[in-house]
């Protein structure tokens, strides 16, 4: 059971993980196509639209911060590797029916064990009722006794 509970652990951060390089991918992919200015990549298809220079960041910072997202996403996909690395290989299908048929069984027998505690419960509630009605009914007839008794 702890080491089903490591391995839900370990599928909750890979899925953290992900999460963040997702984040990172769609922050590149923003940052990439805003702040990048229009170049020439053909001479035969001119530039036919410029952005203001405050709108987009100088060749040297540009690459730096290319590189700096280029790093952080070879981390984060490093780390997704190694989480990957450390889930358990999956139990074969034949092992899988098995536990489940020895849990579905042991359900089973625990249904059962509950049913006749149930049953033994409602018993004792129903003796309990009957001997506390014959000790109050008693005390009934006693006390019409004692009250007859005393008029006499």
């Amino acid at each position: 059971m702890l080491q089903d509970l490591s391995h839900m652990d370990r599928i909750t951060q890979l899925q953290d993980e992900i999460q963040r390089l997702l984040v990172i991918m769609s922050s590149s992919t923003a940052y990439l196509t805003t702040r990048s200015t229009f170049l020439q990549v053909s001479e035969e298809i001119p530039i036919t639209k410029q952005r203001n220079p405050d709108k987009f960041d100088p060749p040297e910072v540009f690459e730096a911060n290319k590189r700096e997202l280029v790093d952080d996403l070879i981390m984060r996909a490093k780390q997704i590797e190694v989480l990957i690395q450390s889930l358990p290989v999956p139990e074969p299908e034949e092992q899988q029916a098995k536990r489940l048929q020895d849990l579905e069984n042991e359900m089973t027998v625990a249904n059962q064990e509950y049913t006749q505690a149930v049953e033994r419960a409602k018993s004792l509630h129903g003796q309990f009722s009957e001997v506390l009605r014959t000790m109050l009914d008693a005390a009934d007839i006693e006390a019409s006794l004692l009250s007859g008794q005393g008029s006499t």
